[in-house]
């Protein structure tokens, strides 16, 4: 919601789309926010760096790159800064 009422206040509702999720797979890394379209993973989101995340990364272009956990180019790179995840594949 915090991130919502910022979008209102700076009045980018025609800049910016909200779109609520269940599970993005990242448990350990919650609260999870991601940014599309560059594909920009946040862990431990809370209501004042959601806030932060409109003003600076989607209305200024600036990643709060303290929590990003994952970018994407043309794959997911990890930034070190989340939870070791484990992998969902079956070995054999």
């Amino acid at each position: 919601m915090a991130i919502r009422d910022e979008i209102a206040l700076h009045d980018a509702q025609s800049l910016i789309h909200t779109t609520r999720t269940r599970c993005n797979g990242r448990c350990e890394d919650a609260c999870v926010v991601v940014v599309y379209p560059q594909g920009t993973w946040y862990q431990a989101m809370t209501p004042e760096s959601g806030r932060r995340l409109v003003r600076e990364h989607l209305l200024q272009g600036l990643p709060l790159e303290e929590q990003v956990t994952y970018g994407y180019g043309e794959s997911f790179v990890p930034t070190g800064n989340g939870s070791v995840g484990r992998s969902l594949r079956k070995t054999v």
